[in-house]
Parts: structure tokens; C-alpha cells; sequence
């Protein structure tokens, strides 16, 4: 495996869909400082979008302001508990953002280290020699079905519970992320989504789109231009980064 150093590059593109009224879905990065956020909030009222914009600004305020003693991972471990207690506070102070909350799935990079951290069923793939691999677990009701062999994929796709998701920032007042450690390699291509993306595409259908040769941000339309031909019934929401030497 070549050890040369690696370099990221990123884009993004957050669209409302085709039905709903506001976007509930954030975003941000740092291609210097190796973050990169997705999120989709849920709540009535605006609640939504100020969640998953809380969630977004305080993980990306405290990863690229950090002091670098510690390890990257521990940081956004970290991050990740300061803006769930962040929503959460903000939800008891007020009757009309309560029960507010966010998904939220992070990639980190830090040289040739990779790490993927999520809660609830915002997802993190990565596309390595024209396979795309779902590298994160979802938080959700089907998914745990699945796991106990009480559903199919395809049950789940059309089951009226796939919205449920069974873990959230800012809806408890402690929230434990899974981690995901990986190593990058030359051409990786890694894709944060909401599940306004995942809803109406296949694995498959993704991975045809991400084959073609074109620069990021085209990808990234191309990629929201096809939920939204499918129906585009969520906020829809694509991040991707992708490593060259």
C-alpha cells in the first residue's frame, strides 16, 4: 500500500425535496481541519432546523478550534455530548422546541486515519475500487429488526416504521455515538447522507451515480437531482470527500 500523504477535497449540497415546506437538514466541514458534518433534525415547528444547526455549529466549533492534545476521536466524542446537552438544554427552555432532535453523522480524517461517527440514520459510506460499502449502522426501529431477523431489507423499505429511529442527539440528556475507525487509501470516496437520500435511491442506484466521472459538486447534484426525480419526499442532503495523494 502506497504511504504517500493524503489530501481531501469535499463538497456538499442540502435540498428542501419536493414536499416539504423548510429544510431540516445541516451540514458543514473543514477540509483543514478534517470534519465533516451531516445532520437531520426532526421536531415540529422550526425545531428541527435549529437542532440540527445547533448540533452542526457546536461540533464544528469545538473540533476546529481543538488543542490537539488529545486524540481526534476522543475530541469528537466529546463534541458530539456538548451538542447533544446543547439541544437538549435548549429543549427545556422552551415548550415549543420540546422533544426537538438531530441525526448526525461525522467523518474525520487525519492523514491516512479515517473515522465515521453516528447517531440515528444519517449514513456514512465509503466508495473504494467502484464498491460502495455502508460503513455506518442505522439507529432505527427496522434496522433492529433486521438485525433480529424479524425483517427483511425490503420489509423494512416499505414498512411504515422506517422513519423510527431509536437514538438522537438532544432528545435525552446523554448520547453515546457509534465509532467507526478505518484507513484511507488513494481515491477512497466517502459520502455523508440524510436519509432524504437513502429513502429514495439504492445502494446500487448510488453507486452507478458516483461512478461517473465528474468533479464533486456535480456528484453531489446528480446524486439530489435523482431523489427528487424519485419522489423527493424528505430534505435531502449529500457531503462527499474524497482522498487523492
Amino acid at each position: 500500500m502506497s504511504t504517500a500523504v493524503l489530501h481531501y477535497t469535499a463538497a456538499a449540497v442540502s435540498d428542501r425535496g419536493r414536499k416539504r415546506a423548510s429544510n431540516e437538514d445541516a451540514f458543514g466541514y473543514s477540509a483543514e481541519h478534517g470534519v465533516y458534518v451531516v445532520c437531520d433534525g426532526m421536531g415540529g415547528a422550526a425545531a428541527g432546523e435549529i437542532a440540527s444547526s445547533l448540533a452542526v455549529d457546536e461540533v464544528m466549533r469545538l473540533l476546529t478550534q481543538r488543542a490537539g492534545t488529545n486524540p481526534l476521536p476522543a475530541d469528537a466524542e466529546q463534541a458530539v455530548a456538548a451538542a447533544n446537552q446543547a439541544i437538549f438544554s435548549r429543549a427545556e427552555r422552551s415548550q415549543k422546541l420540546s422533544g426537538m432532535g438531530t441525526t448526525l453523522v461525522v467523518l474525520l480524517v487525519e492523514e491516512r486515519r479515517a473515522w465515521l461517527l453516528n447517531v440515528g440514520d444519517s449514513r456514512g459510506y465509503r466508495l473504494r475500487n467502484s464498491h460502495l460499502e455502508q460503513i455506518t449502522i442505522d439507529h432505527s426501529l427496522v434496522e433492529e429488526q433486521i438485525r433480529l431477523g424479524r425483517m427483511s431489507q425490503s420489509e423494512a423499505q416499505r414498512s411504515p416504521l422506517r422513519n423510527v429511529i431509536t437514538r438522537a442527539l438532544g432528545t435525552q440528556n446523554v448520547v453515546t455515538p457509534d465509532v467507526f475507525e478505518l484507513e484511507a487509501e488513494p481515491g477512497d470516496l466517502f459520502l455523508l447522507c440524510s436519509d432524504g437520500l437513502t429513502r429514495e435511491l439504492s445502494d446500487p442506484l448510488i453507486e452507478s451515480l458516483l461512478l461517473v466521472g465528474a468533479p464533486l459538486d456535480e456528484l453531489c447534484t446528480r446524486l439530489v437531482a435523482a431523489a427528487n426525480k424519485a419522489g423527493g419526499h424528505d430534505n435531502i442532503t449529500s457531503l462527499l470527500v474524497r482522498a487523492e495523494a
